[in-house]
């Protein structure tokens, strides 16, 4: 199964997410400081961090070793918007190598600690299907149940439908795929139509 071939929409999210929050101030933080000099050193302190996380990620990426080195990366950045990026790097390499164990745990880090509801709701879709690979389709349905954006609907209800699919289910695997197609989700997956279609041919 391929798990990241239907999440390449969400990059933009990814990407966006970084723009707007990697180096932000937390105004609520900023507030409850006193005076110019408590300000001035709040700000240069978030930068500094900021930037020391930066290098620490291109580091990581650079080496080549994301995926060995990731984890003491998690631990000593675990505070920064890059130990996301870098745990989504790291579980896409896990994936690539069929280790499907460190990918899981990966991407679980994301659901445990971003704050973003669109990364979240990423990583639990690549979470769910590296959970089906695993054979645990149970846990990815326990996974699939966490609330997501309504825009990941579609998405959340089709992978469903393929788990009812392998556990022989027609008719709940029936009821979530028209429930993705009535969500949005056959305007950019013609395969979605098909698989409930073949339900359809398979039942007569």
């Amino acid at each position: 199964m391929e798990i990241y071939s239907t999440e390449e929409q969400q990059a933009e999210a990814i990407k966006n997410f970084f723009r707007e929050n990697g180096t932000s101030l937390v105004i609520g933080a900023v507030l409850g400081l006193g005076g110019l000099y408590g300000w001035k050193a709040y700000n240069q302190n978030q930068i500094s961090s900021a930037e020391a996380s930066s290098e620490a990620y291109n580091s990581l990426i650079e080496s080549g070793e994301v995926l060995s080195k990731s984890d003491a990366f998690l631990a000593e950045n675990a505070d920064s918007n890059y130990s996301v990026l870098a745990a989504f790097v790291a579980a896409k390499e896990a994936v690539d190598k069929g280790e499907l164990t460190q990918a899981a745990e990966k991407l679980q880090f994301i659901v445990d600690t971003v704050k973003s509801p669109e990364l979240k709701a990423t990583a639990v879709l690549r979470l769910a299907r590296v959970q089906i690979a695993q054979g645990n389709a149970e846990h990815a349905l326990t996974t699939l149940s966490q609330p997501v954006p309504a825009g990941f609907n579609a998405q959340i209800a089709e992978i469903k439908g393929d788990i009812y699919v392998s556990q022989g289910d027609k008719d709940k695997a029936r009821e979530h795929y028209q429930t993705a197609i009535d969500a949005g989700g056959a305007e950019n997956n013609a395969l979605l139509q098909i698989k409930l279609d073949d339900l359809a041919i398979a039942s007569n």
